[in-house]
Order: C-alpha cells, then structure tokens, then sequence
C-alpha cells in the first residue's frame, strides 16, 4: 500500500516495487510504474494502484456427475497481474488521496471473475463423466484441464490478468455416496481379513493335530520300548531262575554225592567193625559193651545183677575157659 505525505497544497506519494502506480491528469497518464516517489497536487490528481505479486484465491465448487451424484472440489487458483495499465483501465484500482487506501474492492471482483470461470469448467467435467471414473481417475484430469480453460480464457486476457497455477487438492462424493462407495471395498478387505483368520486357525489347528499325532506316537513308541523292557527282563529273570535252579541242582547233586560218599564210608568202616566184632568170642564182647557203657555213663550209684543174669555169665565163663588151650591156662 503506498504512504501518501500532505505537506500544505502538495502531497508526497511514495509506492512499494511490488505495487504498479498509475498518475491520471486530465484524463491522462502522467507517470506508470513501480515503486514510484513523486509530488502530486490532489485536487488535480487521480492515482491507482495495482499489485504485482502473485495471488492465491481458494477454489471451492459442487457440482453433479452424469449419473447425478453430488461431487466436491477443492483446491486454489495462483494469479497474477501482467497488463497493470489494461487492469486498472477496467477494474477500479483508485486509491484515496489522504489515506492511500484503495477506494472499492478491485481484488475481490478479479478472483470473483477467476471464480467463476473455473466453476463453470469444473462444473462441465464433473457433468460428462459418472462419479465412479470421476473417482477413478482423481483430480489431476480436471487440474490439467482447468488450467488449459484458465489460460486460454478471454475474460482473463482483456484485463490483463493471467493464471499461473492451479492445484486441486480433493474432488470426494458426498459423504452418504463415499460411505455406499466404501461399503463394497470394507466388506471386500474384511472378508480378506476374515479369510485370514480362517487361515490362521486352521493352520494352528493342523498345527496342534501335528503336534498330538506326534504326541501319540511318542507314547506309543515309549508304550512299545516298554513291552520290550518288561518282555527282556522277564527273560532275563526266566534265565536267572533257570541259572539258579541248575546252581541248586548242581549244589544239591554235589551234596548228594558227598553224603553218598560219607555214608558210604560210614557203612563201609561199620561193616569193617562188624566183621571185627563178629569174630570175638561173646565174653570179649561183653567186655568191650561193659567200657562202652561205662565210658558214656557218669556216675553208677548201684547195681542190680538177677540170678538169670549171673548164671548167664558163669556159664559164658565156663565155656570161654573151656575154650582156652591147656598151654595159656
């Protein structure tokens, strides 16, 4: 905005380089450029002012796709001045000579005239498609050719102001239309996610049916190794029984043999003895069964000798001196 300085009669106007003043007299253009400083008398003097930098103007226009589904965009318009001289000869552009405020409001008429030429383009490529390749294909077709419509339009041209830019930012449906849309998609996404689910179950449970099949069969090979362990040691205590009963039979047929052995010599030096004793005479038997006796006897307190005992034995005397030669009397 340029400072205006009134000292007495003349005022002092002093513009930025980003500012286009334009000095009328009479009619006339008297001084044309940018960041000017001059002296002006007021009363004589009409002056604009035109900015020269680049303009972002906010692009918003919903509009119906050929199958009437309501559809938004969304984005902004770069503009800017390249005629300052033909822009304020057709948009008022004065400034107050006290203030130097502009005095209408020139901006907002140029994005209005901006406005709605990119409306009426936005309006025709929503209205010759259907929203489904509308979607599809997104904003960038509709950029490209608003930007083409703006560059080549008229009304821009015949008051010097051109189009730079044209950024889209969302073309979207209306949000029960975006729902329906979404519908198909979520229920397509959920079923995969469903299926993989299902997926994931199923793979644990074969899993888990690996894991019992290996289970069992564990059990069932330890099941088996123990009907060998217990079958082995039964034979193996079958053979230490048969071991131990043939030890014993051994054993006891030493044992036999051994007191075949013995009482065999037993019987044989009885019998010895026997014949010995068999050809003493009964005296000398007697004799030798009386020390027996005597021998194992401890103590004899009395003796009781019957007549039959006593004739018995004179006449065992009388017969063993009879048997004595005459020689050994």
């Amino acid at each position: 905005m340029a400072t205006i300085r009134s000292i007495g009669p003349l005022a002092q106007l002093r513009s930025e380089a980003s500012s286009h003043v334009i000095r009328y007299r009479d009619g006339h253009v008297r001084q044309s450029g940018r960041g000017l400083v001059f002296w002006f008398r007021p009363e004589t003097a009409s002056i604009s002012e035109v900015p020269m930098d680049d303009r972002e103007m906010t692009l918003f226009v919903r509009g119906r796709s050929r199958d009437f589904q309501s559809v938004a965009v969304q984005g902004t318009i770069g503009w800017r001045v390249v005629d300052p001289e033909l822009l304020a000869s057709r948009v008022d552009f004065s400034i107050g000579l006290r203030t130097g405020k502009p005095q209408g409001e020139p901006i907002e008429r140029i994005e209005a005239r901006l406005g709605g030429i990119a409306a009426q383009a936005v309006l025709q490529h929503l209205g010759a498609s259907p929203v489904g390749a509308l979607l599809d294909a997104g904003p960038e077709p509709l950029r490209v050719g608003l930007e083409a419509v703006l560059a080549s339009a008229p009304a821009l041209a015949e008051i010097g102001v051109a189009a730079v830019s044209v950024r889209l930012t969302n073309l979207a449906p209306s949000s029960e239309l975006e729902r329906a849309l979404q519908t198909p998609t979520f229920e397509a996404l959920q079923q995969k996610a469903d299926e993989a689910t299902f997926t994931r179950r199923a793979l644990a449970v074969e899993k888990e049916r690996a894991i019992a099949e290996n289970e069992l069969a564990t059990r069932t090979e330890l099941a088996r190794r123990e009907t060998l362990l217990i079958a082995q040691e039964a034979e193996n205590a079958r053979d230490r029984a048969a071991g131990l009963a043939e030890a014993r039979g051994l054993e006891a047929a030493a044992e036999a043999e051994r007191i075949r052995l013995v009482e065999g010599a037993q019987a044989e030096a009885e019998q010895r003895r026997v014949a010995v004793y068999r050809d003493l005479p009964p005296a000398v038997l007697l004799g030798l069964a009386a020390r027996e006796l005597a021998g194992k006897l401890e103590t004899i307190e009395h003796v009781t000798v019957t007549p039959d005992l006593l004739a018995a034995a004179l006449g065992e005397f009388r017969r063993a001196g009879a048997a004595i030669p005459p020689a050994m009397r």
